[in-house]
């Protein structure tokens, strides 16, 4: 056997041995802990699901799953942290319609793309805005509420957990489709929004049902229509905005699952059964709809593709409302 010989024989050894322990790595994942990113504070919709979701895949995946909460940037942050990661299905994160659907628009310099800086695992749950207005407003439906936001312009104040929230988009959306103007009221969150709308320091919110619900329930809000194409399973008496006053207005939130790019598909594949087995389970169901949330999972190739839509969609609301986040 000549030295050639023997260099090609030894290199194909190891390309094999190599290639054989990726492959004994996958079928064996996980085998360590895995990071969960969430790119918003604790607490909020997208907190819930991932902790819903991570608890989940420790019982039936038999490992340790860490929630790491990254903050900032309208969630950019966290993404850009998840898009640099190691790409080994070991560091996962939440995606959002705000992080994969509206900052390509709102931010003109976004560290990571939605589409090439992900694997797209899974969508996970579809949430309700809400459009609730405080009880002084003498609206009582959505197109009451329409003709006196038409006869009062710019004088009714709504509050959302900051600019370019989803809270905030799905407002502006709004606002263009009914040919209505509000004024923005930026909060650092949503809680405080939602407390100065119940004590009436502002007059209306278009934001998700997790939020406000209960205190539509409670009385202390009035809810006008829901932002989505169907109605919210666990409030069926609130119409969607749709059926009663704008066809097709949809301003639904959504999230779901994203890994770096590059990550095995086995391992993204195994990632999809689990978020659907996930989505069967009647505690998470429960919870999912306590929240105001649907499940909604997808395949890593419907998912991408509804990304794909999504970012021109929000580009128009972002260009017609001359949104500009500095």
């Amino acid at each position: 056997m000549d030295r050639r010989t023997f260099i090609k024989l030894g290199l194909g050894a190891t390309g094999a041995g190599v290639s054989g322990f990726a492959g004994f790595a996958q079928q064996n994942y996980p085998s360590r802990n895995i990071t969960f990113i969430v790119p918003f504070t604790p607490g909020g919709s997208t907190d819930i699901l991932a902790r819903l979701l991570g608890q989940r895949f420790q019982d039936s995946m038999k490992a340790t799953v860490v929630i790491e909460n990254r903050p900032g940037a309208g969630g950019g942050v966290g993404s850009t942290t998840l898009a640099r990661s190691e790409p080994d299905g070991y560091t996962i994160g939440m995606g959002h319609i705000g992080t994969l659907g509206v900052n390509p628009s709102l931010y003109p310099k976004l560290n990571y793309d939605p589409i090439k800086s992900f694997a797209h695992v899974s969508m996970l749950a579809k949430v309700h805005n809400i459009l609730v207005v405080h009880p002084s407003v003498p609206a009582k439906d959505v197109k009451e509420f329409i003709a006196y936001a038409k006869a009062n312009p710019d004088k009714l104040n709504y509050g959302s957990g900051g600019l370019g929230s989803a809270a905030h988009i799905a407002t502006e959306a709004f606002g263009l489709e009914t040919g209505t103007k509000f004024t923005h009221v930026p909060y650092r969150g949503t809680a405080p929004a939602v407390g100065d709308l119940i004590s009436g320091q502002i007059q209306m919110m278009m934001t998700g049902a997790p939020a406000v619900l209960q205190h539509v329930q409670g009385g202390k809000l009035r809810a006008l229509g829901t932002a989505s194409l169907t109605r919210l399973p666990s409030a069926k008496d609130i119409p969607t905005i749709a059926e009663v006053a704008v066809p097709g207005f949809d301003a639904s939130q959504w999230y779901g699952v994203v890994a770096p790019a590059g990550t095995p598909d086995a391992i993204v594949q195994k990632l999809n059964q689990e978020i659907r087995a996930a989505l069967k389970d009647p505690k998470i169901l429960e919870a999912l709809e306590r929240d105001g949330a649907e499940p909604w999972p997808m395949s890593p190739d419907e998912f991408r593709a509804h990304i794909s839509k999504e970012i021109p969609r929000w580009k128009k609301v972002v260009d017609g409302a001359k949104i500009k986040v500095e």
